[in-house]
């Protein structure tokens, strides 16, 4: 098994291995030795199962993928095993970097308390920044758009006795996730956090929750420290993880990178039937950066984080109330 330990970094740089698939039906030897070789890999494992898993190994594993009905948080049932092993094994390939980097801060954020894992994954976020996977990505993007003459407005915030009702209303950017949607929405949970009788309801305007981050902005950070530091010192995630217990999301239509990350913080989320929740940030050569790898692990498990952040697949609403994303729908 020592071909699980570590992926290979040639010389100029190329990354080889960065994922490895363990066939899981195979006689897999000793198990405690091979659960004690997974605590230390730095490559990412994902079994494969068409027959019933060891829940040790699957515990130990960042994926279990199964032909089986899935019972627990390691692992995520796919119609066509070959297939999902192919599409995860290219991931790995074009975005070697990115994958690696969020297998092992979701083994990491999994554990700590959220202040610190909302630390840990600003530093992995603005690491891959500065990398060429992201950098491949930008120069496709090309130049940002203009401004949209209507775009003058982020946040609704209202307040009716102890209920306070934030709705986002960046409607002709389907409420994209900016700097100034990230300050005005810091500004409006603090009035929560300043007053532990105020019940918090977040909402959002228009035909989708969030598309996300405002790709127009990506990658205008001046350097990778002051992303980090930006990230670290004005974290609405943050916010939210604390007023946790006192918050309800409704959330609908497209929830996209943040507009599924920031709601997962909440105690009690609601979605309507339709909605979908979708992580796209590895094809950027990124990962989630707006507190879901600590707000989506606590609710769903690193593993099936990790499938959503790795494929980038959207995930119905039926299927995130089952894994425990949201807790009812509408």
């Amino acid at each position: 098994m020592a071909e699980l330990i570590a992926p290979e970094v040639a010389a100029s740089g190329e990354i080889s291995g960065a994922l490895q698939l363990l066939d899981l039906d195979a006689d897999l030897g000793d198990v405690d030795a091979l659960v004690a070789e997974l605590a230390v890999r730095t490559s990412v494992v994902v079994g494969l199962a068409r027959g019933p898993v060891e829940e040790r190994v699957a515990e130990a594993l960042d994926l279990t993928l199964t032909a089986q009905p899935a019972r627990s948080q390691h692992c995520v049932t796919v119609d066509d095993l070959d297939a999902a092993a192919a599409q995860l094994a290219q991931v790995a390939t074009t975005h070697p970097r990115a994958v690696l980097v969020v297998a092992a801060l979701l083994r990491q954020t999994a554990r700590l308390p959220a202040a610190e894992g909302l630390a840990a994954e600003a530093s992995a976020y603005s690491t891959l920044l500065a990398g060429p996977e992201f950098a491949r990505w930008l120069a496709a993007r090309g130049p940002a758009r203009p401004p949209h003459p209507e775009d003058d407005k982020r946040i609704d915030v209202r307040r009716d006795g102890d209920r306070l009702d934030v709705r986002l209303v960046r409607v002709v950017r389907r409420n994209a996730f900016d700097a100034a949607m990230r300050v005005e929405l810091s500004w409006a949970l603090a009035v929560a956090l300043a007053d532990e009788s105020v019940q918090v309801r977040l909402t959002a305007a228009g035909p989708v929750f969030s598309a996300g981050g405002d790709l127009d902005e990506f990658g205008s950070a001046a350097d990778p420290a002051t992303a980090w530091a930006v990230r670290v010192t004005d974290s609405p995630a943050l916010a939210l993880a604390r007023l946790s217990a006192r918050t309800e999301a409704l959330v609908h239509g497209a929830c996209v990178g943040a507009g599924v990350e920031l709601p997962a913080f909440a105690g009690h989320v609601v979605a309507d039937p339709g909605a979908t929740f979708r992580l796209p940030e590895v094809a950027m050569g990124l990962l989630p950066g707006a507190g879901g790898t600590v707000s989506l692990t606590r609710r769903i498990g690193r593993w099936r984080t990790l499938w959503l952040a790795l494929t980038g697949a959207p995930l119905d609403a039926a299927t995130a109330r089952d894994w425990g994303l949201v807790d009812a729908l509408s």
